[in-house]
This record gives structure tokens, sequence and C-alpha cells, in this order.
């Protein structure tokens, strides 16, 4: 298991915050607004704040890919940005904010599964503890939604094959042979991404296109510059450099948040079962960023 940097925590820190509140968020954006049109307006207004502001102001980041490497790029974005934005969108319009974010965030158990069965890591003990308490977390928090997850059974599917889907694309991240900085990895993904989520939009749901309300707005506008201005750029640059487990598991303070978030905005009912998935996550989180006792590293 490997420890946070100060950098790292930092970075996730902020993480945590800004995608935790962002379920709420895309609840409102989208409960009245096509949601693939939602995710085109937010990636066309956050990815000039990415490229531009972070990448070339800020940073002085080169967006050069020389082309042998295009193809392993666009694996790259299909995985962890194509089929995620697709589908977990879609979810959030049909589920509550904070079973989306629930569902979304079973990521890491499916990342520990590939890692072990597909891609042959060795993972610890306390690793296993720690996805089993992340897994014993989203059957507590699902546990009262059963009934309405029957009546939307495409939410939930659509939410489950977006974090198969992220799950391996952090392994492939993780495993990338191009030799360019993260964030120019990132700038080409959310390109890429954005191009896919116009014409899915155009595709599917020009018919529904209208003027976006002043919530919808401000919905788009966080997303824009928090979200895919910066905090796409920060998760990739930790699924990169930390072992897929350590990164998967760290965030999974992100779905608790997206859940006590939406219950204090938008009314959304606890139960004890949400309070019970709160310990166990943080157990998930110690289980892989805490350091391990001297002279028991494989434990």
């Amino acid at each position: 298991m490997q420890l946070l940097s100060r950098q790292q925590f930092i970075a996730l820190v902020l993480l945590t915050l800004i995608w935790g509140i962002n379920w709420p968020v895309m609840k409102l954006g989208v409960t009245d607004f096509p949601p693939l049109t939602f995710r085109m307006l937010c990636l066309w207004l956050g990815l000039p704040v990415l490229g531009l502001g972070l990448g070339l102001l800020v940073l002085k980041v080169p967006f050069r890919v020389p082309r042998a490497h295009w193809r392993e790029l666009f694996w790259l974005a299909l995985t962890n940005m194509f089929v995620w934005h697709a589908l977990i969108i879609v979810a959030v319009q049909s589920l509550s904010s904070g079973r989306a974010a629930i569902l979304g965030y079973s990521m890491p158990i499916f990342s520990a599964l590939l890692g072990a069965f597909i891609f042959g890591n060795q993972l610890a003990a306390r690793a296993w503890v720690g996805v089993a308490a992340a897994a014993l977390g989203v059957l507590l928090l699902l546990w009262h939604e059963f009934t309405h997850l029957a009546g939307r059974p495409l939410g939930v599917v659509y939410a489950l094959i977006a974090a198969l889907s992220w799950a391996l694309g952090t392994h492939l991240l993780r495993r990338t042979t191009l030799s360019v900085p993260t964030l120019t990895i990132s700038f080409w993904m959310t390109a890429m991404t954005t191009l896919v989520m116009t014409l899915l939009s155009v595709l599917l749901e020009q018919p529904q296109w209208k003027a976006p309300s002043a919530v919808t707005w401000g919905a788009i506008g966080y997303n824009a510059v928090l979200i895919f201005g910066f905090a796409h750029a920060v998760w990739f640059y930790l699924a990169r450099n930390l072992p897929p487990v350590a990164s998967t598991l760290s965030v999974m303070l992100i779905p608790v948040l997206g859940v006590f978030s939406g219950a204090w905005w938008l009314g959304e009912v606890l139960n004890w079962q949400d309070w019970a998935a709160v310990v166990l996550m943080v157990l998930a989180i110690g289980s892989v960023l805490l350091p391990a006792r001297a002279g028991r590293s494989g434990s």
C-alpha cells in the first residue's frame, strides 16, 4: 500500500468535496433538462477552462501527443470518459442523486476484482477487507431503494456499466505507455468526450432541446469550471500515480458526501443504513491509505 504525499492528500480532499457536492448539483441540472445535452454544454464550457486556463496559462503544459499514441489515447477516453459520462448522467436523471452516486462508486469494487482476476494484482488481505467494506456499504445504502430500483432498472444498469467501464479505465490509465503529462491526457480525453456527447445529444435529444433555466445554468457552470476544468485533471493525476486499489478506494467518501448533501439540499431521507455506511467507507479508505506496521507489509 502507498501512503499519500501531502500534495496528493490535498488533491484528494478537494476532489472529494467538489465531486461529492456535484451529485445533487447534477440532479438539479437534469431534473427538467435533457441529460446528454446538459453534459455536452458542461464539456464545451469546461474544455477551455482545462486547456487554456489550467493547462496553457498556469502550468504551461504542452498538448502534443505523438501520432503513435492516438490509438491508446482513444481507448483511455472510451473507458474512462465516453461510457461513464454518457451513462451516469442518464442514471442521475432517473435515480436519486445519492443512490446514483453510490451505484457509480461501486467502481472500486469492480476495480479490485478486475485487478485481481484479470490484471494479476496481488492484493493484501486488508485490501480485500476494504473492498468487502465498500461493497457492504453500497448494499446498506441501497437497502431502502430496492423498491424504487425495481421501477428504474435501466438507470441501475446504466450506473453499474458506467462504474465497470471507469474501473477498467483506471487500470488502463495506470498502465499507460504515454510519455506525456497527465494534464495532456486529461485534455485530449475531455476534447474527444465533448465531440462524442455532442453527437449523442444531436442524435438522441435534439427534439428535447430548450433554453436552460437559471438553476440548470448554475449546475452547468459548476460542472464546467470545477468538474471538467479541475476535478478530472486531479483524478487522472491520482489514478496514474497511485495503485488502482489505493486510488479508487481513497475516493469512497465522495458518494457518502453525495448522499448527505442530497439529503440536506434535496430532502432525500436518510436511514440507519446511511450512517452505518459512513463507518464502512472510512474503514475501506483506511485499509489502503494507512501505512502497514513494520515487518507486516504483506498483510
